[in-house]
């Protein structure tokens, strides 16, 4: 495949401009730590270059399936819309996710095709277990070792027999290959040889690089075997329990849950993990009371726990639980598959719909995936501009739907739906500065506008249109690169110290000495890691989290759900265990028939402990802090390995927009 590649005259422009890292160096250094890729002379990536990957690996993928179908490729309008893309992302108008910073235009897609590695998330159900008993669980295990947030149910409970292995037969020897495919495969023998009672296995780890070796295309250092081989024989033990029993949910969980806590431990990348199941079964609700099952607390923190709630159903009894834990979330499955954006009324469009991703902002089908973009429309100064950017915004994410992954279930499902969801972040900020009347209108333009570009795109590319577009994202350290409050949530300070753990060997703490950051040895482990603070101001006049009653969080979930999200606003609604602990059943049934999902959380005082990751502070406490900082500047940076967060938790030009003039839609054309 010939590569797109922007011009070095344009590109030459943007080689000494600052970017605009939000949060006094904070943005600069997430990235610096998470995004920022080792080149091949060794050094890391700075942000143009980052951004120049990105546009290219876009317009690469584009550039290959127009080439491939004969659809006609016309380099120079490319070149300009390329530009126009660049420079959004460049000045972090919009961004796409974690996932794309770190992967779109490596070896990881290029040259191995990985293409599910773009993805934010993904869903996969259990109910056909029956059909091919080890795929959900390798599903699982393989998007996460990829980097991918996936959602699971429940479903398939009672629906096999586990056999046990016959131990009548002599071992089964299974030499595993230092890949990733290598530690899923062992899995699926592992778990066929219990499901289907044949030969006890033997795995062979030998083949397995050692623990500190470098992990090419991906980043980070190998774990070593330990993580797989401790996954390996804890599953033996769970399904040993429960020979010739039919499977059950908590046997269900306890498989997935040892999956993530194996991924964790096997490498740099972070797992996120969301279950389903039903709101009357005693035994999913009990699954986080480690009083009922005390050896579940090792593992059973991989995921979120959620229910498929039904509308009229009595929230009661589960609100009692989530005052202890904030578990579970709800799911309205009837209101996922009836509703696009809810002002729309019912289309039905979505009836396929199983379940969703880990924070919930996305319906998915089982073994879809999806791909997030973040807009900020804080960022700009019209609603003009800010139409310009979600044509780029969608662009990105349509882009990713046109690279095939290497399941065929997800290709035949992504195939026909070609799901995206486009973001917004920084809310708090927009709606203190300009008010939720010019939100409404900014949302409301902003989707008819991504949906007419869909049209023209989709045409272009001769795909179907996208089954759904909008959703709103938690965000993560996305929104710290901007310097923006993520998805729709308020802050829980205005002014606070953000803390961020480096490696004591980090080329990046020689730099921020110089600029006075204070930094010390990280509490319980200071021979290998330091601690460095950030004073951070989300801006003036901005409401915290604490201000808003639950009530109000519900209400402005539901608002972004009517007027933008066709597939679901994450949102996790904050209150007082003491004040409103009692008003929970009342606000779920009232907004049952507005929302899509949602999960609780009560606001606890846990006082102060060493070295918190967020540690509120007074006005005059950040001003003097900031005062004391001097220039940052990291100048030349030699293999920082990068540390990738949890991707869920997934971080302009002067051409009017949607005009009939305008040469640059025949790009779409």
């Amino acid at each position: 495949m010939e590569k797109f590649t922007l011009t070095d005259s344009f590109i030459n422009k943007f080689k000494r401009k600052k970017p605009p890292f939000g949060f006094n160096g904070l943005g600069e250094l997430v990235y610096m730590r998470t995004y920022s890729r080792i080149k091949e002379d060794g050094k890391n990536e700075r942000w143009w270059e980052t951004v120049r990957r990105v546009v290219e690996g876009t317009y690469s993928m584009q550039k290959n399936h127009i080439d491939s179908h004969q659809l006609g490729w016309n380099p120079w309008q490319a070149q300009r819309s390329a530009q126009d893309m660049y420079e959004r992302i460049f000045n972090m108008k919009f961004l796409p996710p974690g996932r794309g910073l770190w992967a779109m235009g490596t070896a990881i897609t290029e040259e191995r095709g990985l293409y599910a590695a773009l993805n934010n998330c993904a869903f996969v159900s259990t109910k056909t277990i029956k059909d091919d008993m080890a795929k959900p669980f390798c599903f699982l295990m393989d998007a996460s070792m990829l980097g991918v947030g996936v959602g699971f149910d429940t479903k398939g409970a009672g629906e096999i027999i586990i056999k046990g292995v016959d131990k009548t037969r002599d071992e089964s020897l299974y030499d595993i290959p230092d890949t990733r495919e290598g530690w899923v495969d062992s899995l699926k023998v592992l778990l066929e040889s219990y499901f289907h009672g044949t030969a006890p296995i033997k795995f062979d780890y030998t083949k397995i690089r050692p623990e500190g070796a470098p992990i090419a295309g991906f980043g980070g250092v190998s774990s070593g075997h330990k993580p797989l081989l401790e996954v390996h024989d804890d599953i033996r033990k769970i399904l040993d329990k429960n020979k010739n029993e039919p499977i059950t949910i908590t046997t269900i969980v306890d498989i997935m849950n040892l999956i993530g806590k194996c991924v964790v431990a096997g490498n740099v990348r972070r797992t996120a993990e969301i279950v389903f199941g039903e709101p009357d079964n005693e035994e999913y609700l009990d699954l986080k009371n480690y009083k009922v099952n005390p050896e579940r607390e090792q593992y059973g923190w991989t995921s979120n726990n959620s229910i498929f709630a039904e509308l009229g159903m009595d929230y009661t009894d589960v609100c009692k639980r989530i005052v202890d834990n904030g578990e579970p979330g709800f799911a309205w499955l009837e209101n996922m598959k009836k509703y696009s954006r809810m002002k729309n009324g019912g289309d039905n469009k979505d009836h396929r719909v199983m379940g969703g991703n880990p924070c919930l902002e996305q319906s998915l089908e089982s073994y879809e995936l999806c791909c997030l973009v973040e807009t900020f429309p804080d960022n700009h100064d019209s609603l003009e501009d800010y139409q310009r950017t979600l044509k780029y915004a969608y662009l990105y994410a349509k882009t990713v739907t046109l690279g095939r992954t290497h399941w065929p279930d997800t290709n035949r499902v992504m195939l026909r739906n070609r799901r995206i969801g486009c973001s917004v972040s920084g809310v708090a900020q927009f709606i203190t500065k300009r008010g939720l009347g010019e939100f409404q209108n900014w949302l409301e333009t902003g989707y008819d506008t991504i949906q007419e570009w869909d049209n023209q795109y989709s045409d272009w590319f001769a795909v179907p249109k996208s089954i759904k577009t909008t959703s709103v994202k938690p965000s993560g350290t996305v929104s710290l690169l901007v310097g923006a409050t993520p998805g729709m949530h308020y802050p829980e300070s205005r002014f606070y110290i953000r803390r961020m753990r480096l490696s004591v060997h980090s080329e990046l703490i020689e730099p921020l000495k110089k600029a006075n950051y204070p930094l010390e040895p990280a509490f319980g482990s200071e021979d290998t890691t330091m601690v460095v603070e950030v004073p951070v101001d989300v801006g003036e006049g901005i409401r915290t989290a604490g201000e808003l009653s639950v009530w109000e969080q519900f209400s402005l979930a539901a608002f972004l759900q009517r007027h933008w999200a066709d597939n679901q606003v994450s949102c996790t609604a904050t209150f007082d265990p003491e004040t409103e602990a009692d008003q929970l059943p009342h606000v779920l049934n009232y907004f049952q028939y507005k929302l899509k999902g949602i999960s609780l959380l009560p606001r606890h005082d846990y006082g102060a402990y060493k070295q918190m990751p967020y540690e509120a502070i007074t006005e005059k406490e950040y001003d003097t802090m900031v005062g004391k900082l001097g220039k940052l500047s990291f100048g030349v940076i030699k293999n920082e390995e990068a540390d990738i967060d949890k991707f869920c938790n997934n971080d302009v030009c002067e051409i009017p927009p949607l005009t009939g003039d305008n040469d640059d839609q025949d790009y779409a054309n």
